[in-house]
């Protein structure tokens, strides 16, 4: 359970940089950001690898981990590709635009159902219990954390954060903004085919 707790640090960790971001205060943003993505990294193999082990059949482990592939390439896409990187994680003070395409069309929080998904495969993945206790703890935490930006944090962080909050749900896609997410890639698309 010490790596679960471990894992628990570097997420407060990274959330707390938002903080970071409003006060602008220099350098800390990207030092809690890596120092609590390390801890949570190291914390994630370290549960794949301790406690007691579930007597699963090896197509299941193997399922698990392609589960986990998908949802972590999904999460770091939300987080590191939708978001402009420099600002959201290098730069000091606070990004100078609110995020609304991509992933951030389906929901506020696209890294959050990402995370959760890959959380479920590792624990089949790696069919331990630490695993297993991990992905919950760290699922629900992340939900915490996220609840906490929305509702006390981004709306001073970002101009339009409200409407934003009115137009897309928090953490699961409804008929509205699946519709507005794939209007949104057919028109990038159709920008792209015309420049081309």
């Amino acid at each position: 359970m010490f790596y679960v707790f471990i894992g628990a640090i570097g997420f407060s960790l990274v959330h707390i940089f938002d903080f970071v971001a409003l006060k602008k205060l220099p350098l800390l943003k990207p030092i809690l950001w890596l120092s609590g993505s390390t801890l949570l990294v190291y914390a994630g193999f370290m549960v794949c690898f301790n406690g007691n082990s579930f007597l699963l059949p090896v197509w299941l482990n193997a399922a698990g981990w392609a589960v986990f592939a998908a949802g972590i390439y999904f999460f770091l896409y939300s987080l590191f590709v939708n978001l402009p990187f420099g600002k959201t994680y290098v730069k000091t003070g606070v990004g100078d635009k609110l995020v609304t395409s991509g992933f951030y069309a389906l929901v506020r929080h696209p890294g959050v159902p990402w995370f959760v998904l890959a959380m479920a495969g590792m624990t089949l993945g790696a069919g331990t219990d630490f695993a297993l206790w991990a992905a919950v703890i760290w699922s629900l935490l992340d939900i915490l954390l996220v609840y906490i930006q929305d509702r006390w944090v981004f709306g001073k962080m970002f101009p339009g954060y409200a409407q934003y909050q009115k137009n897309t749900p928090m953490l699961i896609p409804n008929r509205k903004s699946i519709a507005a997410y794939i209007k949104q890639r057919n028109f990038s698309n159709t920008i792209q085919g015309e420049a081309k």
